[in-house]
């Protein structure tokens, strides 16, 4: 299962959603190394028969081999968050509890209330129900989520960045190219890089704190050696 962020109407040069030819990628690299089957998916805020294809997700997704699903149909199933300390049991994506596999693939942008959408914010368009709930701990809701899932891959696409007026945007003047994609397994690393390239302290970031505070990850991600190729 790849999630990438699908959940506005804007189209891939607004860098509101997930870049098309990065998931495209991603689901034919599944498929090479042995996937039987590639699912991509998101519950999205705008409609999802305007989102999908609008993104560009959808066409290079099923080009790619992969079987897109809107959420609209197919069910969410109420499941107990297990360690959540927020959210104790909520409505989940069937698909994405059903997968073998869950790679989470957001992209890097300013959000007004979060400060920046990152890798674990991405992960509640794995969720149903009245999400507007969430917004009351949000930093404790997304690592509640970040605990659950434990995403195999995390890859987060930094081509072009959104750095004002998100999540939403919709004036070029707000993204910038950064021309980067960030992989990895620890989920706080991969947030508090993605932070840097906001100028942005990752622990203003409530979820990449509670996330550091829980020990899902370390935000000193240089202390990871990591691995940096320029093409």
């Amino acid at each position: 299962c790849i999630k990438p962020n699908i959940a506005w109407n804007r189209t891939p040069d607004m860098a509101a959603t997930t870049n098309p030819d990065a998931v495209a990628e991603v689901v034919k690299m599944c498929l090479e190394a042995g996937a039987s089957r590639v699912v991509v998916l998101d519950n999205t805020c705008h409609k999802a028969e305007q989102c999908y294809p609008k993104s560009g997700i959808q066409s290079a997704a099923e080009k790619a081999g992969a079987e897109v699903i809107l959420p609209g149909t197919r069910s969410f199933r109420k499941t107990r968050i297990t360690g959540g300390m927020v959210i104790k049991e909520w409505e989940l994506f069937t698909d994405i509890l059903d997968a073998d596999k869950m790679i989470n693939m957001p992209i890097a942008k300013h959000h007004g209330l979060s400060k920046l959408t990152l890798s674990m914010k991405n992960l509640m368009g794995c969720c149903g129900g009245n999400r507007n709930r969430f917004h009351q701990d949000l930093g404790g809701v997304l690592t509640d989520l970040a605990q659950f899932f434990k995403p195999d891959l995390v890859i987060m696409d930094a081509i072009r960045i959104m750095t004002a007026n998100g999540p939403i945007g919709g004036n070029l003047e707000d993204v910038v190219r950064r021309d980067t994609v960030i992989a990895g397994v620890d989920q706080v690393a991969i947030d508090a890089f993605g932070a840097s390239l906001f100028d942005v302290d990752p622990m203003e970031i409530p979820y990449i704190a509670e996330g550091t505070k829980r020990g899902l990850g370390t935000p000193d991600y240089a202390s990871l050696t990591p691995i940096i190729q320029t093409v």
